[in-house]
């Protein structure tokens, strides 16, 4: 018996955006919710303590990074992720798929899985899709994904052999699962290919999974391929199950997916972006970098609460990365991580008051995206 569930509160008559809740052993997740990257059991430059006043409810690690250093076995002899990182809210496990086969060069992929050898000391490995699921199950994460091939999205050819890879391999990930206690995501694929995400999707629906991932987007294709294919993907996915979007969460990509009937996200931008001197704000991305900044009195955004805004200027923290100050990195995280959550809050608000299509409008006409040119990729 499953500890997992999800409640589908609010559907918006104007678009697709959903509200909900899921249920898992370590707490309930409101959605539409966006999940810090939390990589190598640590979101970047924070602690337990600073996601919990960010009132974060999911955080994403890696499955690939985990199994190299420590050691899935290690991380089980502590009891499992959420003992290891001292962190009681829910997480989420990635297969590690993705971060396979991007190894370009340093791996073979065959039917029963792939060897790839090790970005770290070159070593050699195999994953299976029973030694993801059973790495995850050490792991001991609240939602595991299943082990697919994630290619490059405009071969038509090459995505048509590894569809059914994939479709092969998540008929064996749920065979291998033992634990009840966590929920198991199948992962549609398909590229930029109306036919093979359908396909993808009614295939995986049958299999009855506790809920779906949408994989190999925000991964070269453009926003409106991206687009497109959640338009073709969702509304064949099971109404009452939640989707997940992979890898993707701009702040503009959570009002236009979320439009599009995604449920979850997760993305290394906020953190990553941070670490660099970028921060967002409403008008959008700006870099704290830029000598107009030197003597500016006031913080990031007057009308932010974060911990940053409410205690610093932006001079001070122009200042601290000149000077390559570690807080400064810890500053622009925090910013960045609060505006991503209080917008997914916001969003969701809007869902269940009826308010989200003008919501979404009104934070698009003022918000300056990066030109997609630009663009992080999905890892």
């Amino acid at each position: 018996m499953t500890s997992f569930s999800f409640d589908l509160i609010h559907e918006d008559p104007n678009s697709q955006a959903r509200a909900g809740v899921i249920h898992t052993p370590h707490g309930d997740i409101p959605t539409p919710v966006f999940a810090p990257v939390g990589t190598q059991a640590t979101v970047k430059t924070l602690t337990p303590h600073d996601l919990y006043d960010l009132d974060v409810t999911l955080i994403l690690s890696n499955t690939y990074h985990l199994y190299l250093r420590p050691g899935a076995d290690l991380i089980a002899e502590f009891g499992g992720l959420h003992q290891f990182m001292q962190w009681e809210r829910p997480i989420l496990t990635d297969s590690g798929g993705f971060q396979v086969f991007s190894l370009e060069g340093l791996r073979k992929i065959d039917e029963d899985g792939v060897n790839f050898r090790s970005h770290i000391d070159g070593s050699k490995h195999r994953f299976t899709p029973e030694t993801v699921i059973g790495i995850q199950e050490k792991l001991g994460a609240d939602i595991i994904m299943c082990f697919d091939e994630c290619p490059a999205p405009d071969n038509y050819d090459y995505n048509v052999e590894a569809l059914a890879r994939t479709h092969r391999w998540a008929e064996r990930c749920k065979s291998a699962q033992t634990r009840t206690d966590q929920a198991l995501y199948g992962i549609v694929q398909g590229g930029i290919f109306a036919d093979l995400r359908a396909k993808s999707a009614e295939f995986l629906s049958s299999l009855d999974f506790l809920g779906y991932s949408i994989g190999g987007l925000s991964v070269g294709e453009s926003k409106a391929d991206m687009h497109a294919m959640l338009e073709v993907v969702n509304p064949i996915l099971p109404r009452h199950k939640p989707r997940y979007l992979m890898g993707v969460g701009s702040p503009e990509d959570l009002f236009e997916c979320v439009a599009r009937g995604v449920d979850q996200f997760d993305c290394v931008l906020p953190t990553r972006i941070a670490r660099n001197g970028a921060v967002f704000t409403k008008r959008g991305r700006i870099n704290l970098r830029n000598a107009r900044f030197a003597t500016d009195k006031q913080p990031i955004e007057s009308d932010c609460t974060c911990y940053t805004c409410r205690m610093f200027s932006t001079a001070y923290i122009r200042h601290l990365l000149v000077a390559k100050e570690t807080l400064a990195l810890r500053l622009t995280t925090l910013h960045n991580l609060h505006f991503m959550l209080d917008t997914m809050r916001q969003i969701r608000e809007s869902i269940l008051d009826g308010t989200f299509v003008s919501y979404k409008d009104a934070f698009l006409t003022a918000y300056q995206p990066v030109p997609e040119e630009n663009r992080q990729s999905r890892k």
